[in-house]
C-alpha cells in the first residue's frame, strides 16, 4: 500500500479526538481526507434560510431527527448518552412523551424548512419499539419531501427490537418503500450472553436473543443496506481478537459495513451520575485499540485503509477488509459539538416530543421554531 498524498487539514478545524498521533500516522497511508465540516468562509457551503423570523446559517450536510421518545426504551444499556445529564439542568429528551398531535407539529416544523437540504437521520430511543407510530413517522417524512426540505441520506439507527416483533415485516416494507439509504443496527457483541449483559433487553423483547437476532439481521439485510454498529467497551469488544471474531460474525448476519464506535468523550457539562461514571470506567481507547488492530499482522492482513473523514465533532477511519467488508472506526467528542453549537450557526436539528425544534440536542435550548406557540398563533390570527 503505497502512502497518498496527505489533503491539508489544519488541525484547528478538527474536532480535539483528531488531533492524535494516529490521526497523523493515518493521514499518510489513506487515499483521502473528507472534511463534512465547512469553514466559516465557505459561502458555498452554507445554505442560509430564515426560520421562526431569523436569517440562520446551516451548516451543509446537516442531519434532521425527529427525536423517537414515544415510550421508554426496550434496550437499558449503561452507557447510553441518553442517560446523561446536563449541569445546568433541564427535561432530557427521553423523558417527553408525544402529544397526539405531534405529527401534526412535525409537519409545520418541515415545512418551516422548505428548501434547506438536509438528510433524514432517525434516533432517540427506539424508533421502532412502537411500530404504529414509526410507520406514522415515515408517512409524515414522506409527505413533507413534497412541501419542505430536500433529502440526500436516510438514515435509521436502531437496535432491531421492532423488527423482531409482530409487525416487522411492515417496518422493513416501509423501510424500503423510504428509500433508505442504510440502517445501523446495534448489537455490543458477537456473543448473545455478553451482549445481553451490555444491552440489557427487556424480558419480553425478542432480539435480545441470539438465534433472533441473527435471523431478523439477514431480514434487514435482503431489505436495506445494513451496518452493524459496536461500542467499544471494557468486558465487550477491547482487544483485536475481539474486532476480529466481530467482523467474521457480521459477515455472516448479512452487513455490508460494521462501526466500531468510542464512548463520546465528555466535557464537564455533565453531571457526575451512574452512565457518566461507566463511561469513564469502562472506555477503551480507539486510538489504543485501532493502533493495536493495524499493528498486529493476523488481524490486519488484507485490510486497505480508505479514508479519514472529520465531521463537526467526529473523526473516523474508514477501511476494507480482503472479504470486502467495509469498517469504521469512529471517535466523537461532546465538548467539540457543543462549542460548534455556541457559534449561533447551525450544525443539527433535532424535533423534540415537545413540539420544539432545536439546534442541537437538548430540549429548550436553541429553539428554533416552537410549533406549539405558532399553532396558538395561527388559531387566534
Amino acid at each position: 500500500m503505497h502512502p497518498a498524498p496527505p489533503v491539508e487539514i489544519a488541525l484547528a478545524d478538527l474536532p480535539r479526538s483528531a488531533a492524535s498521533p494516529l490521526f497523523e500516522r493515518l493521514r499518510a497511508s489513506v487515499s483521502r481526507v473528507t472534511r463534512r465540516t465547512p469553514l466559516a468562509h465557505e459561502a458555498a457551503r452554507w445554505h442560509t434560510h430564515t426560520i421562526g423570523g431569523v436569517a440562520r446559517r446551516f451548516a451543509q450536510p446537516i442531519t434532521f431527527t425527529p427525536y423517537a421518545s414515544v415510550r421508554p426504551c426496550s434496550a437499558r444499556c449503561s452507557f447510553c448518552s441518553e442517560n446523561l445529564r446536563k449541569t445546568d439542568g433541564g427535561t432530557p429528551a427521553s423523558r417527553l412523551r408525544p402529544a397526539s398531535d405531534y405529527f401534526d407539529g412535525l409537519a409545520r416544523a418541515l415545512r418551516a424548512l422548505r428548501g434547506v437540504p438536509l438528510s433524514w437521520s432517525l434516533s432517540g430511543l427506539e424508533t421502532s419499539d412502537d411500530a404504529d407510530w414509526m410507520l406514522q413517522l415515515l408517512h409524515t417524512l414522506t409527505a413533507s419531501e413534497k412541501d419542505g426540505p430536500l433529502i440526500e441520506d436516510r438514515v435509521l439507527y436502531t437496535n432491531g427490537a421492532g423488527f423482531a416483533a409482530s409487525q416487522g415485516e411492515a417496518l422493513r416494507c416501509a423501510l424500503q418503500a423510504f428509500g433508505l439509504s442504510w440502517l445501523e443496527l446495534s448489537r455490543h457483541h458477537h456473543d448473545g450472553a455478553t451482549n445481553q449483559a451490555i444491552m440489557r433487553f427487556r424480558p419480553e423483547v425478542a432480539i435480545g436473543d441470539q438465534a433472533v437476532f441473527e435471523r431478523t439481521a439477514l431480514q434487514l439485510a435482503d431489505a436495506v443496506p445494513l451496518r452493524l454498529v459496536c461500542i467499544l467497551q471494557r468486558g465487550g469488544v477491547a482487544q483485536p481478537q475481539d474486532v476480529a471474531a466481530y467482523l467474521l460474525w457480521a459477515r455472516q448476519c448479512g452487513a455490508g459495513t460494521v462501526v466500531f464506535r468510542e464512548f463520546s468523550r465528555l466535557d464537564d457539562g455533565y453531571r457526575d451520575n451512574a452512565t457518566a461514571r461507566y463511561l469513564r470506567a469502562e472506555r477503551v481507547s480507539m486510538d489504543a485499540l485501532l493502533t493495536a488492530c493495524l499493528d498486529d499482522p493476523e488481524v490486519s492482513h488484507g485490510w486497505t485503509l480508505d479514508a479519514l473523514t472529520e465531521g463537526y465533532y467526529f473523526w473516523n477511519l474508514r477501511l476494507r477488509t480482503a472479504s470486502g467488508l467495509n469498517v469504521v472506526f469512529e471517535s466523537a467528542d461532546y465538548g467539540a459539538m457543543h462549542e460548534r453549537h455556541a457559534t449561533g450557526d447551525i450544525y443539527k436539528l433535532v424535533y423534540f416530543a415537545d413540539g420544539q425544534l432545536c439546534a442541537g440536542w437538548e430540549p429548550g435550548h436553541d429553539v428554533l421554531l416552537d410549533t406549539r406557540t405558532e399553532q396558538q398563533v395561527l388559531a387566534h390570527g
